[in-house]
């Protein structure tokens, strides 16, 4: 099926098909995953996306002959919604995991010159798999490291379900369990800043906790790293239409919905231009600003919450060299205003020299900075972290920047993130910033979606798919 084009015929005199119709508004890894998900159970489904492209805010452009990410994404071993996500297009070898953690962090402050050590894990269980790492960990002292062991198991011990974690930021709780600023800038931080988008001290408990107990010390492997060997484009826009179109699903991008609503039958009217589109079941999965203009009166109980969720930023540096300079896929640093530093050079069709990208997160300060004075300040900080870049003709460099790339992970952000199912019948929320125990990443944006996806199915009387049973007992 090409964009914006209607499937012939009608699914509902496809055997096993409900005839039932649903509406997925927002073309996200969210919005993707519901209408898959919907369409897999035998509803006939429509996705409506704004953008000219699906993928949300993980999706790639043209640079000249470039083909550019608008920023480093990266998840986990543990993610294993977005790992089924991966799967459930065939993008999964397109988007390898490590076979093992191992994360190179530089050090640029030690007065003998530059210090490499790593975070990486033995096959040994849990926290074991962790200990000969953080005794040889160069970055801190002996008595730092062994602060650290012991917040860690302080950490694995708190009970992720207990509310009163939501209500306590995360920095003050690693002071409180022995934390120096040096183990919170080289350890806690390090992780943090980059799965968070906020350092520790602005950062809720609750997140944290569940971030460092589920990626660290929940399973020997949960932390290995992966990432698109490709552009975004290839698996959330490409790859993603295939599976929709293959599923059923019609797509139309560059639409608006101006308003939704319902009559009293409990059938649903959308409106886009030119149109309006009726279903039994919406899925409202867009950013919290747009779900709060679109809700209907009365869909939540204190709908003003949603305006409530903070957002964070991200801006992502790129520059490209004549040369290669650095040797590893990537690395991260301390010392330095340079975060995490990716090689896009393969993914991005670069045929000589090298493409590195620079993730900077929690970059409130930076955000709105000139091209300029970014520019000024990375670029030596680049010769600084690699030595080959201080001979390196610099043959591009340019910003992209995602004010909104998050919600903020804020001390009490839990109260103000609303769950799957509304009061509206039929109308469900989805994406990252709903309620699902996960920061504002890959993962949770995909089990928002198969979580409306679920209670939409329950609803019309559908049963989930067989595979979308793992999936929600993973979530």
């Amino acid at each position: 099926m090409t964009e914006g084009t209607r499937p012939e015929g009608s699914l509902a005199d496809i055997p096993g098909h409900s005839g039932r119709d649903a509406v997925v508004i927002g073309g996200g890894l969210a919005g993707i995953t519901s209408a898959l998900a919907l369409a897999d159970a035998g509803v006939r489904v429509t996705l409506i996306e704004g953008r000219p492209r699906l993928g949300g805010l993980a999706f790639s452009f043209q640079r000249g002959d470039l083909t550019v990410d608008n920023g480093q994404h990266v998840y986990l071993r543990c993610c294993t919604a977005y790992r089924w996500f991966l799967d459930r297009i065939e993008g999964t070898a397109l988007a390898p995991l490590q076979d093992r953690l191992d994360v190179p962090v530089l050090d640029l402050d030690k007065p003998e010159g530059r210090r490499l050590g790593r975070l990486r894990r033995d096959a040994l269980p849990v926290p074991l798999h962790l200990g000969r790492s953080l005794a040889t960990y160069p970055h801190l002292s002996l008595a730092e490291r062994a602060k650290v062991g012991r917040a860690a198991l302080a950490l694995k011990g708190l009970d992720l379900a207990d509310p009163t974690l939501d209500t306590q930021d995360f920095g003050s709780w690693l002071t409180a369990h022995g934390q120096s600023a040096r183990a919170v800038e080289a350890l806690w931080d390090l992780v943090g800043v980059a799965t968070l988008n906020a350092v520790a001290g602005d950062a809720s408990l609750g997140l944290a906790a569940m971030v460092f107990k589920t990626g660290l010390l929940s399973d020997p492997g949960a932390a290995d790293i992966g990432w698109a060997h490709v552009p975004l484009g290839e698996l959330h826009d490409r790859l993603a239409r295939k599976a929709l179109d293959t599923a059923g699903v019609r797509t139309e991008v560059r639409t608006r919905v101006t308003s939704i609503s319902s009559d009293e039958n409990g059938r649903w009217s959308v409106e886009v231009p030119g149109e309006t589109l009726h279903a039994d079941a919406v899925v409202l999965a867009v950013a919290q600003r747009e779900a709060y203009d679109l809700l209907p009166d009365g869909a939540l109980d204190a709908p003003e919450k949603l305006l409530e969720i903070g957002t964070a930023p991200i801006l992502n540096v790129h520059v490209v060299y004549d040369r290669k300079v650095l040797s590893t896929p990537f690395l991260t640093a301390l010392g330095t205003p340079v975060q995490w530093v990716f090689d896009r050079t393969e993914a991005s069709g670069l045929r000589d020299g090298q493409y590195l990208a620079l993730s900077q997160s929690a970059a409130q300060d930076e955000i709105d900075e000139p091209v300029a004075a970014l520019r000024e300040r990375y670029l030596p900080e680049l010769e600084r972290l690699l030595p080959g870049a201080r001979g390196a003709h610099v043959k591009d460099f340019f910003v992209t920047r995602e004010r909104t790339a998050t919600f903020a992970p804020t001390p009490g952000v839990g109260r103000l993130r609303p769950g799957a199912r509304t009061k509206a019948s039929g109308l469900y929320l989805a994406g990252a910033w709903t309620a699902t125990g996960w920061p504002a990443t890959m993962e949770s944006a995909v089990r928002s979606g198969v979580s409306a996806a679920g209670a939409a199915l329950s609803a019309l009387g559908r049963p989930r798919p067989s595979h979308l049973f793992s999936v929600e007992e993973a979530a």
